[in-house]
């Protein structure tokens, strides 16, 4: 096992001189085992050595040869080597991809928001409110001119029920064009805006 391997499990230390003479002693320690003694060659000629092997080394040496542990790991130094940096997934470098442009978008505006012309959220029909009350205005509107119109044929041509059907009809077609004309003037000033929206732009105030 080489012992300049950076991803070696548990703490390394530098190889001193006194472990270096330790190292190269057991080596030749015929009392320990063959693959102790070849680790023990190799940690030799090595900058850095994990503890836990220097430790198994002087576990198995004879105890009247081995040194201290305090004098043999005196003047080392720990080693700390930096983790392998984790690899970002596929979809995670998709998701910050967007995430940074969504970032960018919304610096871009905040930049021109002093020289783009804002939008205009009081659109006609904009909420459901202002659909269903235009319907039901056009629809009255269109329902009262067919009773006005059924009525004035009704009293020119004494009761006909020819020409009031056609007098409600021509009322009918008389209040819708009454009520596009009237929609076609409110879209176009901009200071005609229904209830809704002027009540939604009093809160926005």
């Amino acid at each position: 096992m080489s012992s300049d391997d950076p991803n070696q499990p548990g703490l390394v230390i530098t190889v001193t001189e006194s472990i270096r003479s330790f190292f190269l002693s057991a080596s030749n320690d015929r009392r320990l085992s063959e693959e102790l003694r070849e680790l023990a060659l190799t940690l030799s000629s090595a900058a850095n050595a994990p503890y836990k092997q220097i430790r198994s080394i002087w576990m198995e040496s004879v105890f009247d040869t081995r040194p201290g542990l305090i004098s043999l790991f005196s003047g080392s130094n720990f080693v700390f080597t930096s983790p392998k940096p984790r690899e970002k997934s596929e979809e995670l470098k998709e998701r910050l991809r967007k995430l940074k442009e969504l970032a960018e978008r919304k610096e871009y505006q905040e930049l021109v928001k002093d020289i783009t012309p804002k939008k205009d959220l009081n659109e006609p029909f904009s909420t459901y409110k202002d659909q269903i009350g235009f319907g039901l205005h056009v629809a009255l509107t269109m329902f009262t001119g067919y009773l006005v119109g059924y009525f004035a044929f009704r009293a020119l041509f004494n009761h006909s029920p020819i020409m009031n059907s056609a007098g409600g009809i021509l009322g009918l077609v008389f209040g819708m064009l009454l009520e596009t004309f009237l929609f076609i003037i409110r879209t176009s000033e901009p200071n005609l805006k229904s209830p809704s929206s002027t009540s939604r732009l009093k809160k926005n105030q």
